[in-house]
Order: C-alpha cells, then sequence, then structure tokens
C-alpha cells in the first residue's frame, strides 16, 4: 500500500559497481566520466579492509556530494591512450553503512552524513544503497496519498469535523463545518478557534487543555447553534497535540420542537377528543423515538410478530418493556385477543399459583366457592404478559415449565388437565443467567423463555429520542394539569442531554411531569428541575436498579433491627421517611467497588441493602410500616428479601 512509510528493502537500488581496496592500491579504477567500460550513471564504490565504504569520485555529480569534482588532465587533448591518473583521498567519499533490520527513522538522520547509504544484509554484504532523494520522493507520495485518503474520508462522513493544533489554532475544517458554521475553509484554517468562537463555548479546547473525551454531548458553540459533539485529543508519543471533533446540528430540531410546544390548549383538547373517538391501530403509537436503535428493535418485533414463539425482552428498568410486548400482541393476534398482564414480583408467593393457574371450588379455605380462572385461562387465544419473571418464586418456575413444555397444566385443586392456549411473552431487568449461577432461576425455564431475545436500549443510548419523548409527555401533562407551556429554555434541553438517565424514560416521564406542575406562567425555568439534574454530572453504572427511588430491588446486608411499638413507629412517618432517603443519597453511600470476582448484581445487591437498610432503621425495624411508606405490599416486600436470603 503506497500510503504507507516504504521499508528499506523497497527502497534499496542494485544498480552499482564494488571494487576492492587493492582496486585502488592498483590504479585500476577507470578514470572518471571517461571509461567506456563502466556505467557511469551507476555508483561505484570502494571496500576498504577495515570495511568501510567510499563512493569513487565519478558519481559525484550525480548525487551532489560534497568532493572534488574535476580531475586535472595529465594529458594533451590529443592524446588517444589514457594517462594514468595519481589517486588521492579527493577522489573519495565516506558513505555509511545501514542495515536492512534498521528503521526508517534509525536511517534518516545518517543522511546529515552522507546523500547516499551503503545497504548490508545480515551476512554483512552490501546489497544495494539507497539516495535521500529516493527517501525524500517517497515519503512525499506517502504523505500525499495519506491526505488524499483523509481529506475524502472527512468529507464523506457528512459530519461537521474540525481539528485544532496544539496552538488552538484551526488545522482542518470540512465543508460540512463550512455550512454549519457559515465559515469558509480558507478563512478559519490557520487562525486561532477563538477568534470564531467564544473560548467558554469550544469543546475542542477544553479537549486540548485537559484531554477530555466526550461522545454525544449537547454542545452550544454559540448562542444561536445547537449541535451534538463527539471530541476527542489527538496524542503523539504520550503528549496532546490537538484535538478532533465531529459535530451534528440539532438547532433545527430545537426550535422546532420549541415552536410545537407553544401550541394552544384549545387544539390540544381538539386532538384528545380525536383520540378517543378514533383509537390508534398503529401498534408502534406508544413507543416514541426514532434513533436507529430504536428503529431496529420495532423491525426486530416485526419479524417476530410472524411466529407464535416465546419472548424474552431484557432492559433496565423504565425502558417500556411492557410497551414493546403489547405492540408485538397488537402485530401477531387478533383485535379481541386478551393482553393478560402479571406482575410476578408483586404477587406473594402462597397466592402465585392460584393467580396463574386458578382454582377450583373448595380448593382451600377462604377460596370462592365458584372457583376462580387464572391468569392462562384469561389469556386464552392471546397473549399472557409475565413481568419480572426474574422474581418467580424458585418453587413454581417448574410448573411454568411444564406449561411451556407441555402446553398444559392443573389448576390449584384440579384433578383434570386444562390446555394453555396462549402466547407467552416475558420480560426482566435482571441477568438471568448470573441468578441460574446463584440457583436463583431455572437454566432449562430460562432457555425454554428465551427463544426470542428482544432487548430494549436504555435511554442514554438513544438521547435523540429525548425531544420527542419531551414533547409527548409535555402534551400529555398540559392537558392533565391544564397548563400551557410556551416556553423551553434551551439551557434545560442541555442538562436533558447531558444527564444519563439511570431510570430510562419513567424517570424523563417523571421529570417532565414535575415541570408541568410547576409551571404557572407558560415557561419552564431550569430551577424546576430536580436536583439529580441540577447537581454535578450524574457517574452511574450501565445497569439498572440502583438509584435511591428504586427500592423496591434492595436486599442483602440488612441488619435486623429490634420490634418497637406502635408509638414508636408513628413517630417515623412519611416526612423523616424522606429525610432518609435523602441520607441515603449522600456520597457517604458509595457503589460497590468493582471487583472481578463478583457479578455486576453482586455488587447492586450490596449497594442497595445500604439503601433498605437505612429505610428500615428509619421505620425502626419494623417491615409493615417500611412496606406502607415504600408504597408497596408487604408480601412484595418479604417476597423481595426471601428470594435475596435476607
Amino acid at each position: 500500500m503506497r500510503h504507507l512509510l516504504p521499508t528499506l528493502k523497497e527502497l534499496t537500488r542494485t544498480d552499482m559497481h564494488i571494487y576492492d581496496e587493492s582496486s585502488v592500491q592498483e590504479k585500476l579504477l577507470p578514470r572518471p566520466y571517461t571509461d567506456s567500460d563502466i556505467n557511469v550513471t551507476r555508483p561505484v564504490f570502494v571496500r576498504s579492509g577495515t570495511g568501510s565504504a567510499y563512493l569513487y569520485c565519478s558519481f559525484l555529480d550525480q548525487l551532489n556530494l560534497p568532493g572534488e569534482k574535476g580531475l586535472p588532465s595529465t594529458s594533451s587533448a590529443k592524446s588517444t591512450e589514457p594517462d594514468p591518473f595519481p589517486v588521492t583521498p579527493s577522489f573519495f567519499v565516506p558513505v555509511p553503512l545501514i542495515s536492512l533490520s534498521m528503521e526508517l527513522a534509525q536511517v534518516i538522520p545518517l543522511f546529515a552524513k552522507s546523500s547516499i547509504l551503503i545497504v548490508k544484509n545480515d551476512r554483512d554484504e552490501w546489497t544495494g544503497y539507497i539516495t535521500a532523494s529516493d527517501v525524500m520522493n517517497s515519503l512525499h507520495q506517502a504523505y500525499r496519498l495519506m491526505e488524499a485518503y483523509l481529506e475524502t474520508t472527512l468529507e464523506t462522513a457528512g459530519s461537521a469535523l474540525s481539528l485544532i493544533d496544539e496552538e488552538a489554532k484551526v488545522a482542518y475544517w470540512t465543508s460540512g463545518a463550512e455550512n454549519i458554521f457559515s465559515i469558509r475553509k480558507t478563512d478559519i484554517i490557520g487562525q486561532p478557534a477563538a477568534n470564531f468562537f467564544p473560548p467558554e463555548r469550544l469543546q475542542s479546547l477544553k479537549t486540548l487543555y485537559t484531554g477530555e473525551s466526550v461522545y454525544r454531548k449537547q454542545h452550544q458553540p454559540r448562542s444561536d447553534l445547537f449541535a451534538l459533539i463527539n471530541a476527542r485529543p489527538v496524542r503523539l508519543d504520550g503528549r496532546i497535540v490537538g484535538a478532533v471533533a465531529a459535530e451534528v446540528d440539532i438547532t433545527t430540531e430545537i426550535r422546532l420542537h420549541q415552536e410545537l410546544l407553544h401550541m394552544s390548549s384549545k387544539i390540544q383538547h381538539l386532538e384528545k377528543a380525536v383520540a378517543r373517538l378514533h383509537p390508534e391501530t398503529d401498534p408502534f403509537a406508544r413507543i416514541k423515538g426514532s434513533s436507529p436503535i430504536i428503529r431496529q428493535c420495532l423491525e426486530t418485533i416485526r419479524k417476530i410478530s410472524t411466529t407464535p414463539a416465546t419472548v424474552l425482552i431484557m432492559g433496565e428498568s423504565g425502558t417500556g418493556k411492557e410497551l414493546f410486548a403489547k405492540a408485538i400482541h397488537d402485530l401477531r393476534e387478533p383485535e379481541t385477543a386478551p393482553f393478560i398482564a402479571i406482575n410476578c414480583g408483586a404477587i406473594p408467593a402462597s397466592l402465585f399459583e392460584s393467580e396463574l393457574f386458578g382454582y377450583e371450588k373448595g380448593a382451600f379455605s377462604g377460596a370462592d366457592p365458584k372457583g376462580k380462572k387464572g391468569k392462562i385461562e384469561l389469556a386464552e387465544g392471546g397473549t399472557l404478559f409475565l413481568d419480572e419473571i426474574g422474581e418467580m418464586p424458585f418453587e413454581l418456575q417448574v410448573k411454568l415449565l411444564r406449561v411451556l413444555q407441555e402446553r398444559s397444566y392443573f389448576p390449584v385443586g384440579g384433578t383434570r388437565t386444562k390446555q394453555a392456549n396462549c402466547r407467552i411473552i416475558a420480560a426482566t431487568n435482571q441477568d438471568l443467567p448470573a441468578m441460574i449461577t446463584r440457583n436463583q432461576f431455572r437454566e432449562d425455564l430460562y432457555y425454554r423463555l428465551n427463544v426470542i431475545n428482544l432487548i430494549i436500549p436504555p435511554l442514554r443510548l438513544r438521547k435523540e429520542d429525548i425531544y420527542e419523548l419531551t414533547q409527548t409527555f409535555l402534551q400529555e401533562f398540559s392537558l392533565l394539569y391544564n397548563r400551557h407551556i410556551e416556553v423551553i429554555p434551551p439551557e434545560l434541553f442541555k442538562r436533558l442531554f447531558e444527564y444519563d438517565w439511570p431510570g430510562n424514560v419513567r424517570e424523563l416521564r417523571n421529570v417532565i411531569e414535575r415541570l408541568t406542575i410547576l409551571t404557572m406562567d407558560g415557561e419552564i425555568k431550569p430551577e424546576y428541575l430536580p436536583d439529580s439534574l441540577t447537581s454535578a454530572k450524574v457517574n452511574v453504572p450501565s445497569e439498572p436498579e440502583h438509584t435511591v427511588a428504586n427500592l423496591k430491588s434492595a436486599g442483602k446486608e440488612v441488619a435486623h433491627a429490634p420490634n418497637v411499638t406502635d408509638s414508636q413507629q408513628e413517630s417515623h412517618g412519611p416526612d423523616h421517611l424522606a429525610g432518609v432517603a435523602r441520607e441515603a443519597a449522600n456520597p457517604s453511600v458509595t457503589f460497590p467497588e468493582q471487583s472481578s470476582g463478583s457479578s455486576y448484581q453482586q455488587q447492586m445487591d450490596a449497594y442497595e441493602a445500604r439503601l433498605l437498610l437505612q429505610y428500615l432503621k428509619a421505620a425502626g425495624g419494623n417491615k409493615r410500616t417500611l412496606a406502607k411508606q415504600l408504597g408497596i405490599s408487604r408480601a412484595t416486600l418479604y417476597n423481595r428479601m426471601n428470594r435475596l436470603g435476607i
């Protein structure tokens, strides 16, 4: 490949003459420029007895080497016989010897001594020579090719690409950058970037000075311009010598969404009325987003919907797994087919079997005398959605496995089997393979469920959907709370983009609801944002279940607090518990350190346990009070604690 640096072997010439020192002593060398027996276009080298190399002066003119280029004539012009000539040191130029194993970077400094170098092999044999002109020509050609490749690649990328050197001057500026910033390449290249943009808004300068790399960060290089930027420092020999940035203009999108949010309340109410009269038939209508990763998920759903196969949906908490399950159901089932959802973590283990399989009359004390249909029977001809499948009691997993294998089951207290005529979709935010290793989930059930796997991306991996989601939630809550939103400042969108959203779409929805409630004058202000968005940059793990608000999955290392009286329980009300929540969010409660010997779930269990411990202490050790204050059932709390071995 000609754009790469040439090797010494590629640069080596072999068209040369070699003489020994004895030829010099015996004056057997031909007269320079006149001897017809030697090709004067080839260099003549002399090997001394010590192994040193010399270039005979007949080649001096062609190489422009220092030395005596003319020889005094010792014969008349009419003489036809070559006259002997004295051999003196001025007829020879020392030439350095190099090895083929040397790097080009080691060879280049030797050209300061001579513009021609002898090449020898590993047996110390002279195999050829290289010249400075050949090296320079090869380097220049490689540079030109590399420059052409680089320029074409950068221009083809389509983004606004720019490069600043270590002096903070613009070294490269693509046509995409010209279009976005309206600055011509001829005007900006070679000039300080700070001459065209406010230095405090230049991410490239920050990257140059600090070495910080950013990816898809919301960026505002000018007051009238918004962009998503990727920036990385350019390093050479461990030193930062520049910074490169790729930017995508999102100003139009921001302004468009701002204009859309200026709609009158009358139009909003009309849209709501129309929606009630004409229900949406598009199964993907409730899934908002147009990012490539979401489009890929929807395409996968279309493929899944052509089969009745069991589907396992995996994704972090708050990503909307049930919406995707409902979309699969709507695509592959008739309009009248039932969609029955059951939360495996919200039902006590003692009642789970009867909820899932139903029971016959008189099956147990307190049972409905007429019996009761289970969720499987209710889902006949449709879809049974098992949410939080990782929370299903271990002893019941084998019964669900039988349903998947045999497509039949026994109701509680029943003696005759019933057929399970429904499709199964399961969802979880947990690491099921890790649970299998801890004997918390059956391996055979996992493989039965995991026929088709659909992974829902977290919001931090599709931030370009934040605008559309924000618009959707604003419309919903402005109608609900009778608020008319007129202005959304750019600083607010900037903070929404910079946040990593550990709670995903659910957290964004809650934030927009909060902003709508607090906005009374039609303008959302940044100070209405919750503390999690206004504080320092959030650093969160890439897995779910780690926020203070998500206490339903808290687990291990909880100390057993003593029992307390009712009066003591009353002293630990919601206000006091909220104070403990703030204390739990304090940096003193840190994430577990990364350990190669522990899985992510084990680390998160330890962290969540510390949060739950503080809540449990606030409730005086009374689990019933704690469950009530957390807004969950006592059975759910016990279920979680039992599953985690507390």
